[in-house]
């Protein structure tokens, strides 16, 4: 699934909109593990929001800190986009590890985290996928309360649509499926479906409605509050956020990590978590082993603002076009991967042109809109279309990648999952299945295959 846009909205319990937003004053203190004591930021509340008022915002500090490294830290995170931060969030709140630096060769969220359609789901037919996938939505539920900061998360509901015969039978397969997993999805037929979705067109000549796949508890969130109010947390449990810091070389021994070599010197660490969706293969050569992995471009465009016209979330797999309004009105917009492996952040014109032709008969009002912006980001894609999160032929460190066009809808699952991983050195439940093992064991998880859409 398409899972890039940037959507700009305003956190009404932040004091302003952009990654050095700010928090309200410190107070205490929290002493993490043999970390020094880090500075905490007040709860927001509309009482902090009131008395802020009364002396015209003043009291406002920024939500996180920005140190330099220290020489060593006992677990060191590369990657500062929603699943490194959830991943350093749930060593601390479940583990109690906080001598932790989370490092981004960029800005916070800057990478994919910053350039998804922030579509939420867990209607997966494949066991492994649906466990993980409803765990993060069941934490995406809680989370503004879990972090005091507001992710804007909209259980809107979401629809999958059948475009296809093929699709027909594999969505209702799915529907039982879920609803063995524990996940409440239903089939729905196209008059149902139109009542969910006035805008929709069922009679298109090349893609007709035959109906969908409806789950109630899928919606949206607001992608940056999701980094934002992570690092906010992490930050106020002692965690330093280094960003603008490249790793530039893995130090080993013995077969075992020993540090990060950065733009920003050499970093000490007895464990290495790499979670840097699109670049993974790149960290795994510098750090001597391979992954099996390819990184390609995937695109999204964003409309001008209308009124309120769409309040569901709509994929339509056949065609490779996802469509959700945001908050400011825009119509939200997720396309296809390219072709070819590349970089580019950018992609190919003709999948923007196709996604396009093709929702424009299935909502016929698109025609009269105009595109304002259109982006793409680098993903990873393993063979079987599912992520990896797993250890490493090298000791101590850890790999998260592979999550493909779907990882934004996974990033408090894959947090847990992979902190889980890190704090033991072996995985848990959630993450058992998706090791690097099972490619050459043959155990593949193939969404792709098994549902017709692989995230």
């Amino acid at each position: 699934m398409a899972h890039f846009a940037v959507i700009c909205r305003t956190n009404p319990l932040s004091a302003a909109g952009h990654p050095g937003m700010l928090a309200a004053t410190p107070t205490r203190g929290y002493q993490g593990d043999s970390m020094p004591t880090a500075t905490s930021s007040r709860r927001y509340s509309i009482f902090a929001i009131a008395r802020e008022a009364l002396r015209q915002h003043s009291g406002w500090t920024r939500a996180w800190t920005s140190p330099e490294p220290r020489e060593r830290y006992k677990v060191v995170i590369v990657g500062a986009g929603g699943h490194g931060l959830a991943t350093a969030y749930y060593l601390g709140k479940n583990f109690g590890i906080t001598d932790i630096a989370v490092i981004e060769k960029g800005w916070l969220g800057g990478g994919n985290t910053g350039r998804n359609t922030t579509i939420i789901r867990s209607n997966y037919l494949q066991d492994p996928s649906a466990a993980i996938y409803d765990k993060a939505l069941k934490l995406y539920e809680n989370l503004s309360q879990d972090l005091n900061y507001n992710v804007m998360f909209s259980p809107r509901g979401l629809i999958m649509l059948a475009q296809t015969e093929h699709e027909v039978r594999g969505y209702k397969r799915t529907a039982i499926a879920n609803n063995l997993q524990g996940v409440a999805t239903e089939w729905i037929g196209p008059q149902r479906l139109k009542q969910l979705v006035p805008i929709i067109n069922l009679d298109g000549p090349r893609y007709p409605i035959l109906g969908g796949l409806y789950q109630p508890r899928g919606g949206t969130a607001r992608h940056d509050a999701v980094a934002w109010g992570y690092a906010r947390a992490c930050s106020d449990m002692g965690m330093h956020i280094i960003q603008n810091c490249e790793v530039t070389g893995i130090e080993t021994e013995a077969g075992q990590v020993r540090a990060v070599n950065t733009s920003k010197g050499r970093i000490g660490c007895e464990k290495l978590a790499l979670v840097v969706a699109g670049h993974s293969s790149q960290l795994a050569e510098i750090a001597g082993f391979r992954l099996p992995i390819e990184s390609v471009a995937l695109q999204a465009l964003v409309s001008e603002p209308i009124k309120p016209c769409m309040d569901v979330v709509v994929m339509a797999n056949t065609v490779h076009g996802y469509l959700s309004q945001s908050d400011k009105g825009e119509m939200v917009i997720g396309g296809g991967t390219d072709g070819f492996n590349n970089f580019t952040q950018r992609g190919s014109w003709h999948h923007v042109e196709e996604t396009v032709r093709a929702l424009v008969e299935t909502f016929p009002m698109i025609s009269r809109l105009k595109m304002l912006r259109q982006w793409g980001g680098i993903v990873d894609m393993t063979g079987d279309r599912s992520p990896i999160l797993s250890a490493t032929p090298v000791g101590n460190i850890f790999v998260n990648c592979g999550w493909g066009t779907g990882g934004f809808k996974a990033i408090p699952g894959s947090g847990w999952a992979m902190a889980e991983l890190v704090a033991n050195g072996a995985p848990g439940a959630l993450a058992a299945d998706f090791g690097l093992n099972r490619f050459r064991e043959g155990r593949f998880i193939d969404e792709s295959v098994a549902a017709g859409v692989a995230h």
